[in-house]
């Protein structure tokens, strides 16, 4: 899998901002993002294969930027299973749960749109070690023990 679009958003209700690069902090999240510094959510993940079938279902294209996920990889299904681990370069992340889709992108995408993205949300993760994160970069699957 590969990244092809980063967003980070500074508050809540605040438009995400599209960025080429951002740098991940272990314990803590994406710097510049509204959930730097909060417990566990620190990073969201979405597959856009799974965003482009959304949109099928909803009848127009989805931008990867209204659904408030942080990173969004170009194929494939975003593990979910609590504890799996997922590497971008030095950035070690952990599956925290499934990101659920808000009510709220029925207003931001329209109607219907939290309906299309069940099951399709991604995950919600930690970080465990810090470094930057970039579009372009592999999002691999860590190999359990």
């Amino acid at each position: 899998m590969r990244i092809v679009a980063v967003h980070i958003a500074p508050g809540r209700k605040i438009p995400t901002r599209s960025v080429d690069t951002v740098t991940a902090e272990a314990g803590k999240g994406l710097v510049g993002d509204r959930y730097h510094g909060t417990r566990h959510r620190h990073v969201t993940i979405q597959s856009r294969e799974l965003l482009e079938r959304a949109a099928a279902d909803l009848g127009h294209p989805i931008d990867p930027g209204a659904t408030r996920r942080n990173l969004t990889v170009d194929t494939g299904e975003i593990p979910t299973r609590p504890g799996t681990r997922l590497r971008v370069n030095d950035v070690e992340l952990e599956v925290v749960r499934v990101s659920a889709p808000c009510r709220l992108l029925d207003d931001w995408i329209g109607p219907g749109a939290a309906r299309a993205l069940h099951q399709r949300g991604g995950s919600v993760c930690r970080v465990l070690t810090s470094g930057p994160i970039r579009v372009g970069d592999d999002l691999q699957v860590v190999p359990a023990d």
